[in-house]
């Protein structure tokens, strides 16, 4: 949860054009200002743990988008709703080591591709992701970011302004995904003969069930031989539904308490009961998948979840990989 923009009302509509009819949704301050303020609030976790005494990641580049004029009032509104209570520290605490976990997993999703010496990298709805500017890209790399044309103008301007250079080829590709960005993929340059590394982190669920398997389709398609994949998963079954109303009902006190200005990223989750399993979807089109829960990984790197049943269906995913056959 983290305060909100203000903007003129406006209802959303889904893939099709359609006024959507999740009242969630459609009554959110804009889906994409809300979308945005997501990308903000993941960008600021990976500052704070970069800050941190013993980072599990290092991203000197989250402070830099996130500090800016622009932003500075968003955060420190940000900053009174997660210190408002003991709960809403703690939760901002699990989600801190949460993204810091899923960043530390994708970073060496680019680095195992990089040495198997797969040079072309695509990262779908890349918001504020710096990879291509702080990881260390072999010779010959080329990193596309398919975002939103403000999102990628935002961080290229910002980042320029600090005297940030890229550490391979960036190219920015400006489209919707849940349109026609294939096309403006290729026109910037990026070659379907070419094995290739995707990541969808943070994605899946901002997408409604027919739009994420169209975008699969278009993966798989412009995917040559031995390119690979790597996917947030959030698996929305009874329990995780009742933790997200749980969740909505706590958003609810807060804007009660302390204004309508609180936002609460399951309004902007699409809860799909028909939504294909990633990894299933992927598995039966002959690509080898390898699942590992987010609690597993978070325990692995020494940032147990703690005992809080009733959030971690909220902040905890799965993150899967999947390989084409060669």
């Amino acid at each position: 949860m983290l305060s909100r923009l203000s903007s003129p009302q406006n209802e959303t509509q889904n893939e099709e054009g359609k006024i959507d009819d999740n009242p969630h949704r459609r009554r959110l301050v804009g889906h994409r200002n809300e979308r945005g303020l997501h990308r903000v609030m993941v960008a600021a976790a990976r500052a704070a743990e970069t800050a941190s005494d013993n980072p599990l990641i290092r991203d000197e580049f989250a402070g830099i988008l996130t500090g800016t004029p622009e932003l500075m009032d968003l955060l420190t509104r940000m900053a009174s709703i997660f210190q408002s209570d003991p709960q809403n520290e703690a939760i901002y605490r699990h989600m801190v080591d949460y993204q810091a976990a899923r960043t530390h997993f994708f970073d060496r999703f680019f680095a195992d591709a990089a040495a198997a010496g797969i040079r072309q990298h695509v990262i779908l709805a890349a918001g504020l992701d710096s990879r291509a500017y702080r990881l260390g890209w072999p010779d010959g790399t080329t990193v596309y970011e398919v975002d939103l044309p403000k999102v990628l103008e935002y961080k290229s301007a910002t980042l320029a302004a600090h005297g940030a250079q890229p550490t391979a080829t960036r190219r920015e590709v400006a489209g919707d995904l849940r349109y026609d960005w294939p096309r403006a993929l290729r026109d910037n340059g990026f070659d379907p003969n070419q094995r290739t590394a995707w990541l969808a982190e943070g994605l899946l669920l901002f997408l409604p069930g027919p739009a994420q398997d169209r975008m699969f389709e278009d993966i798989v398609s412009l995917s040559a031989p031995g390119s690979r994949i790597a996917l947030e998963v959030w698996a929305i079954d009874e329990q995780a539904k009742q933790a997200i109303e749980r969740q909505r009902e706590r958003a609810e006190e807060l804007r009660e308490r302390l204004g309508d200005n609180v936002f609460d990223p399951g309004d902007l989750w699409y809860q799909d009961d028909e939504r294909s399993d990633p990894a299933e979807w992927f598995a039966t089109r002959g690509w080898r998948t390898q699942s590992v829960p987010g609690r597993d990984y978070l325990a692995k790197l020494g940032r147990p979840l703690p005992e809080q049943a009733n959030e971690e269906p909220l902040i905890i995913g799965t993150f899967v990989t999947a390989a084409s056959p060669r």
